[in-house]
């Protein structure tokens, strides 16, 4: 793929092509994708793509990486979490364990995976925790039962690897999410019309959740209660303008906290409108993570190939996973990616500049 500019940041995106594809498993009938990545503490790179056997039934794989030059192949190794909790299971096809991120968080000294649990109330973001990044507890479902939060159809979570303050001044480890809208759960299609008459604000958006950090240092309990969550980045008119959502979860950078995030666009006309998942990058702020100080005017990777423009669902690149490069040069990534709900793709992500670097500005949506 060509160098592409965007805005004042130098950003260079290069298709390192297919990482995982089904293997004839049942396990994988209906897929293997949006992997969730760890380094364990002695380096090695895992990958945590969603399973899904046939009825849509989705399991979280692990597989470790086998380094071939400066890319990897990866090689299956069972799965860390399997539907077996009250609120990953019903008695209709669609459930299960779906659409991990993991982050190590020194603070806690755990990886924490953040997954969509889809059970008998519909998608909830649940978390485990791991010490060794092959073995996970489940801690359980995020609680959102504080004044004005959504209480709802939930997914597309990720958590930041270091503490913050939160917009109330607490000390708190922070999180993306985004709530989902009743109507595009029911029927997502059906939905565009209204959602299109919506305000920007109003549409399925990016939030930051915050749990407070000392409580739950005493008590592994407390990494469900969620104290704040606030609005941080919502569609706009460039691309995204249906939906955005969290893709990878954050890393550090110089110029702030960065992470690939998706955007959601109608593409065609008539009775069956037709859907675009794009890849962006968005920069917080790193002592104010609600503040934007950057964000993709167009999307670094759009469905192209034709594993992203064709398969379960078509026209889509979902990137779920990121990690860092240094034996490549200090500002290069590596990303992990849906592809068309089948398979996943692997891409290496180049940020030219360093300190200094000029930035799109861009408002916060808080």
């Amino acid at each position: 793929m060509q160098a592409r500019a965007t805005g004042e940041l130098d950003v260079n995106v290069q298709r390192l092509g297919l990482a995982l594809e089904p293997n004839g498993d049942p396990s994988e009938a209906e897929g293997i994708l949006n992997p969730a990545s760890a380094r364990t503490r002695d380096g090695k790179l895992l990958l945590y793509p969603r399973d899904v056997a046939r009825g849509n039934i989705s399991r979280v794989g692990l597989t470790e990486a086998v380094a071939d030059g400066d890319r990897f192949s990866f090689r299956r190794n069972g799965f860390v979490l399997e539907p077996s909790a009250v609120y990953e299971l019903r008695p209709s096809p669609g459930y299960g364990c779906e659409d991990p991120r993991a982050t190590f968080i020194p603070a806690l000294d755990q990886y924490v995976m953040t997954y969509t649990a889809f059970g008998p109330q519909g998608p909830r973001i649940a978390i485990a925790t791991s010490k060794d990044g092959y073995s996970f507890e489940r801690v359980g479902k995020l609680v959102f039962d504080k004044p004005g939060m959504h209480i709802g159809d939930d997914k597309d979570a990720a958590f930041f690897p270091e503490p913050v303050r939160s917009p109330a001044g607490v000390t708190s480890l922070a999180f993306y999410h985004r709530p989902m809208l009743h109507l595009s759960a029911v029927d997502g299609r059906a939905s565009i019309p209204i959602i299109e008459r919506m305000p920007y604000r109003d549409r399925e958006s990016i939030r930051i959740g915050y749990i407070p950090l000392e409580p739950a240092l005493k008590d592994r309990a407390k990494l469900l209660d969620v104290c704040e969550s606030e609005l941080v980045l919502a569609p706009d008119a460039n691309w995204g303008s249906l939906k955005v959502g969290c893709g990878t979860p954050p890393v550090r950078i110089d110029e702030g906290w960065m992470s690939i995030f998706h955007g959601v666009d109608v593409i065609g006309e008539g009775a069956r409108p037709k859907l675009r998942y794009a890849a962006g990058l968005v920069i917080h702020d790193l002592q104010d993570i609600q503040k934007i100080v950057y964000r993709s005017a167009q999307p670094i990777l759009r469905p192209e190939d034709e594993s992203e423009l064709h398969g379960i669902v078509d026209n889509v690149v979902f990137p779920t996973a990121i990690d860092p490069r240094p034996d490549l040069g200090a500002r290069v990534f590596d990303f992990y990616y849906g592809m068309a709900d089948w398979s996943i793709g692997a891409g290496r992500l180049m940020l030219g500049g360093g300190p200094g670097t000029q930035r799109e500005p861009a408002e916060s949506a808080a």
